[in-house]
């Protein structure tokens, strides 16, 4: 069985008690979906120097935030990992020369448990966290990527998660001085979009030096790299499509993606 990988946005924390029609998307997307093996999710809250696979029996439902609504700290995912299919994915990496760990403890934090509360509610399909190591940019994450893209022929639905612009300076500012949208916001989603359509890998690898939204939009790296973790996974020439487009929180653009490998 041959599936798709994703890059799916998980939102603010509030998201889980407002998902809107942004949670719609997730949860007929899902139902589109041969049911998986297994679901690899990359965060961009799990950040280490290696990559690290969970293993984890229970996987804790993390929540690595603060100040939100008291509902949300009550909202659990009781999902499980498998150390099997976790070693399969290590092996994988160490195949093609990483230096993976395996991390027995590690739960899922809200960037992976809130979109896959959504898309899987039962928690009845094996989860593997995957960490990422933000600074060493796009090219490393898509690299990362493709050495994954043997399970996608194996059951394996790798989720990447995130929002395509991730500014909060901005978002905070906007509040405070009630302003709308600023225009950077529409315009690096849509250069996302175009450059997905035209597969043009380079330039999306590239975008701190072609968009000139890069730096507004994703002023830090951390809430892209898992988008290019499933472009790579998908294999050369990936063809992608945007299954949903919005801004949520003024400054979140909350575009999903799914890649299918190229027909050969």
């Amino acid at each position: 069985m041959s599936l798709p990988t994703l890059f799916v946005p998980h939102g603010a924390p509030t998201f889980a008690l407002r998902p809107g029609a942004a949670g719609v998307a997730l949860v007929a997307l899902a139902q589109q979906l041969d049911r998986p093996r297994a679901i690899i999710v990359i965060s961009p809250h799990w950040e280490t120097q290696d990559p690290t696979v969970g293993s984890a029996a229970n996987l804790e439902t993390i929540y690595d935030f603060g100040g939100f609504p008291g509902e949300l700290y009550t909202l659990k995912y009781p999902a499980h990992s498998d150390a099997a299919l976790a070693q399969r994915v290590a092996d994988c990496l160490q195949a093609a020369g990483y230096a993976p760990r395996i991390d027995p403890h590690r739960g899922l934090d809200h960037g992976a448990w809130i979109p896959l509360r959504m898309m899987y509610p039962a928690a009845d399909i094996p989860v593997i966290p995957l960490s990422i190591k933000t600074h060493a940019g796009a090219a490393y994450h898509y690299t990362l990527g493709q050495a994954l893209q043997p399970l996608t022929e194996e059951g394996f639905l790798i989720v990447g998660t995130g929002s395509i612009t991730h500014n909060l300076r901005d978002y905070m500012a906007c509040v405070h001085k009630n302003l709308p949208t600023p225009d950077y916001v529409t315009r690096f989603a849509n250069w996302v979009g175009i450059h997905v359509n035209t597969q043009d890998t380079a330039a999306l690898v590239d975008y701190r030096n072609k968009s000139p939204d890069a730096a507004q939009a994703q002023p830090t790296d951390d809430h892209f790299m898992p988008f290019f973790v499933a472009l790579g996974a998908a294999g050369p020439n990936a063809k992608g499509k945007r299954f949903y487009a919005g801004i949520d929180d003024l400054v979140i653009a909350m575009d999903g993606y799914q890649f299918e490998r190229a027909v050969q």
